[in-house]
């Protein structure tokens, strides 16, 4: 279980560890009330505490130079919407503007109330779009940001883990996150 931690803030940025190392990540989100904000510090704390040193920034405050040394980025997002359909990543003007990540491994998370439904599709083709190579991604209830948080981290660590396997054998397959509400 995860514990509330303080953390430094360098430039807007929640400082987990220096990008050191074979494989680092950043932690990009778009927060309306603080709760994406939250899962996605979590996130970085949780990837770093398990030898994955990692940063999260506020979309508008990205570390480019940790952005830029990082081999994994991770990009979260609010569910906008009404509470049974369209749903969407919140601000997607503000995602769409995300600097280019090409040819990164990317996975997505998003916050939500009552039903993600297609916002994980929508902010994976946002990051697609800016060079990602989205893996999976993961729905993370508002009430249960830790715990969310944790099996995020912990599934994305499985996933690298068995893709960075997978290519030492030659193999292609690309695994997949699942949704939290499924």
């Amino acid at each position: 279980m995860l514990i509330s931690i303080g953390v430094a803030v360098v430039m807007g940025c929640s400082i987990g560890a220096p990008i050191v190392g074979a494989m680092s990540a950043v932690v990009i989100y778009e927060s309306l009330r603080g709760n994406t904000q939250r899962a996605g510090e979590l996130i970085a704390h949780e990837l770093t505490a398990s030898g994955m040193p990692a940063i999260a920034c506020p979309i508008d405050q990205v570390d480019l130079q940790a952005l830029s040394e990082a081999d994994t980025v991770i990009v979260g997002s609010w569910t906008d919407g009404f509470f049974f359909f369209g749903q969407r990543p919140g601000r997607p003007w503000r995602l769409a503007k995300l600097p280019v990540i090409d040819g990164k491994k990317a996975y997505v998370y998003c916050t939500y109330a009552k039903d993600p439904a297609q916002t994980l599709t929508h902010l994976s083709g946002i990051v697609a779009r800016r060079g990602g190579d989205v893996q999976g991604g993961y729905a993370i209830h508002r009430k249960n940001l830790k715990g969310g948080a944790f099996e995020f981290a912990a599934r994305l660590l499985d996933s690298v883990e068995t893709t960075s396997e997978d290519a030492a054998a030659g193999a292609g397959a690309k695994p997949e996150l699942e949704d939290a509400s499924s």
